[in-house]
């Protein structure tokens, strides 16, 4: 089956309650899981200690009003290996809208270590009362590691983003990345790895753009960069990223940001056909969004509708990365924007 196939029957498994696993076949899941299970050994545990808090103000001195950011999901949202605050996603990401947005961001994080989509719930009880402008989604490897059905992790990720946006929040989320480069994972289970991740994050797509949100491919950003360079983008536990891994992974989940927001440039408004953007259903845009870090999935509409006969309508755009702002470490206050948080 190919990927087109295969993410649409994920995602349907995913919001009619079956069980998914057929997408892949129960046997293959299960040795890709016990794979799984060889390299967690390999890679170690974590031993407790939480990633420095980028939670704070950013860009101070900007103009306001200030732009709200939640963060959330698993361990790669949430930094873990770096001991620098400057060091993570959430530090380069609040750094990074407020540089090319020209406002002050405020941006709490809660993702959480070895978090799964189960997680979500709570982690949305902690910040849906802020009335975040935005939430940013990475999640979905520790469901592969833990043996959570496919189908179980779309249809958690799916509730998370439709209670987001039931509560007014534009929702971003970065797809499931290409477990494939995951240096402990030895062939062949680590081309089965990749074409795994990629189904998944197909069909989380599919999933989020369904309710409203919008996604960006992380696959290849783990992918060929990652592979090239593992001692400059792999942290010294060959899995999470370093310090420069993560600062790829702000880099492409930004500009999805700014566009959530409409604050997106004038010149990135409609697609463009010579850079390989256009209006497709989804599920075909899923399949070929996953081939190309960056690429970002939104709902749209053709001629006054959403759907056409194969599905929702969504824009596929490769938005452009903006150079890379100096990520500063949050301000616990900032006086002048107190108003702005209160519920």
């Amino acid at each position: 089956m190919g990927t087109v196939g295969a993410a649409r029957k994920l995602a349907s498994a995913a919001a009619f309650g079956g069980g998914g696993l057929s997408v892949l076949g129960a046997g293959l899941y299960g040795v890709l899981v016990a794979e799984a299970k060889l390299a967690r050994r390999a890679i170690g545990t974590h031993d407790g200690t939480p990633p420095p808090d980028a939670t704070g103000w950013y860009g101070r001195g900007r103009p306001g009003p200030a732009i709200k950011i939640a963060l959330l999901g698993d361990s790669m949202a949430a930094g873990y290996g770096v001991d620098r605050v400057e060091d993570t996603p959430g530090a380069h990401i609040g750094s990074g809208v407020a540089s090319q947005a020209k406002r002050r961001v405020h941006l709490r994080a809660v993702a959480v270590v070895g978090a799964k989509s189960r997680d979500l719930d709570s982690q949305i009880d902690k910040i849906l009362g802020t009335r975040p402008d935005v939430a940013i989604i990475i999640v979905g490897g520790n469901d592969v590691t833990h043996t959570v059905s496919p189908s179980v992790s779309v249809r958690l990720l799916a509730e998370a983003v439709r209670r987001l946006h039931d509560g007014g929040v534009q929702v971003v989320v970065g797809t499931c990345p290409d477990l494939g480069t995951i240096r402990p994972i030895a062939p062949p289970l680590k081309q089965v790895a990749r074409q795994w991740s990629r189904r998944l994050a197909a069909a989380q797509t599919i999933t989020v753009v369904e309710e409203g949100g919008r996604t960006v491919s992380l696959g290849d950003i783990l992918g060929p960069e990652f592979d090239a360079a593992p001692a400059l983008l792999f942290g010294p536990d060959r899995f999470h990223p370093s310090a420069d891994g993560y600062k790829q992974v702000a880099s492409v989940l930004i500009p999805s940001c700014l566009a959530a927001l409409g604050l997106n440039p004038e010149d990135e408004v409609l697609p463009e056909a010579y850079r390989g953007e256009g209006v497709l259903p989804v599920a075909t845009a899923a399949a070929e969004a996953v081939k190309t870090a960056g690429t970002e999935l939104g709902g749209t509409e053709v001629s006054g509708s959403q759907r056409g006969l194969r599905g929702r309508w969504v824009e596929l755009r490769h938005r452009r990365r903006a150079p890379s702002a100096d990520a500063e470490a949050p301000e616990e206050s900032d006086t002048a924007s107190t108003e702005a948080l209160e519920v």
